[in-house]
């Protein structure tokens, strides 16, 4: 494929599934990146790994205290967090349009980039941990709690098992749903060759076909792949109840009509922008604040309220309408 001649329209998975900052700030700036590592023939997964790595060292620098607790220098220090974190999230979008312009997609790719959020925010989350051990003294002072060393570690493990429901039931959770409506409204908008809706059955028969000859790394991630679909379908019965549905009644999903897919395409499409705010610019706007302000702790109550609600508000309203496509179909 010539990349001088692929446009930036064509290296995004759809206008539809973008919101405004992504749309019209960041992924116009990852197309130039994008065009640069084309140009020196850099494969999509290697900018998917640096995007990884970057995003994870930049948890050296959240375990900082900012300005209260560290004045100039720890203001500083996670300053230079929030940039190694945003430089990680830009790295993570200019694989896929790098991968869209030079048509080097692979399965593989598809795997780093569902898990690359979560090689991020685990560090990120442990030092965050760390830090309320170091730096808690706005947090007691705001519960009246007495600063001893026995109610340090006490509500430091309080922290970390937040921690632990923010990273695991609250940021993976809300991120792979976020993951999985975006392919699914990109699956009736364009077709099969158009998303990446994928499903853990056929994961678990391509990680049965896989040999002793097949590289251990992929091997790991495609199994953890399928843990990842299977989570995403169990989240969200009544869509699996409709493409089960279209499956039998049109023989297949590549034959269900035009209207169909545009009455889904319709409903789906205002949740976009409420399923935008689970994905990155939403949420790490809110741990960037939080830890700019030396109360990053309450980025995981945050995340496990404010963030849950709006993810069920989200899944409620997907699921309503899927029931009525459904019932829909099957008059």
């Amino acid at each position: 494929m010539d990349t001088k001649k692929v446009t930036y329209a064509q290296t995004l998975k759809s206008s539809e599934t973008e919101d405004w900052l992504d749309y019209h700030v960041i992924r116009p700036f990852c197309f130039l990146c994008a065009k640069v590592f084309a140009r020196f023939d850099i494969h999509p997964n290697t900018v998917t790994i640096w995007s990884m790595i970057i995003g994870a060292v930049s948890a050296l620098f959240f375990a900082c205290g900012s300005f209260y607790y560290a004045g100039t220098q720890g203001l500083i220090m996670n300053i230079i967090a929030i940039l190694l974190l945003m430089v990680a999230d830009v790295l993570d979008c200019t694989d896929g349009q790098l991968a869209r312009m030079t048509g080097k997609k692979s399965r593989l790719g598809r795997i780093l980039d569902g898990i690359a959020g979560y090689a991020w925010f685990f560090p990120i989350y442990s030092a965050l941990v760390y830090r309320f051990f170091q730096h808690h003294t706005l947090e007691f002072n705001f519960l009246g709690i007495a600063d001893t060393p026995q109610n340090v570690w006490i509500a430091t493990v309080v922290v970390f098992i937040l921690a632990l429901c923010s990273g695991l039931v609250g940021l993976a959770g809300q991120q792979r749903l976020a993951d999985y409506y975006i392919q699914a409204h990109l699956f009736f908008l364009k077709g099969e060759k158009g998303s990446e809706l994928d499903n853990s059955v056929r994961q678990q028969e391509i990680y049965d076909q896989m040999t002793k000859d097949t590289p251990l790394v992929e091997r790991v991630f495609q199994k953890s792949y399928i843990d990842y679909t299977r989570k995403q379908e169990q989240v969200t019965p009544q869509f699996q109840r409709m493409l089960a549905t279209m499956r039998q009644r049109f023989g297949s999903l590549d034959n269900v009509p035009a209207e169909v897919r545009e009455d889904f395409r319709r409903q789906s499409l205002p949740l976009m922008f409420w399923n935008g705010l689970l994905t990155f610019n939403f949420r790490s706007f809110w741990l960037f604040l939080f830890c700019l302000l030396d109360v990053p702790a309450v980025n995981f109550l945050w995340e496990i309220f404010a963030m849950w609600l709006l993810m069920l508000y989200v899944n409620h309203r997907h699921e309503s309408f899927c029931r009525r496509i459904t019932q829909s179909i099957s008059a």
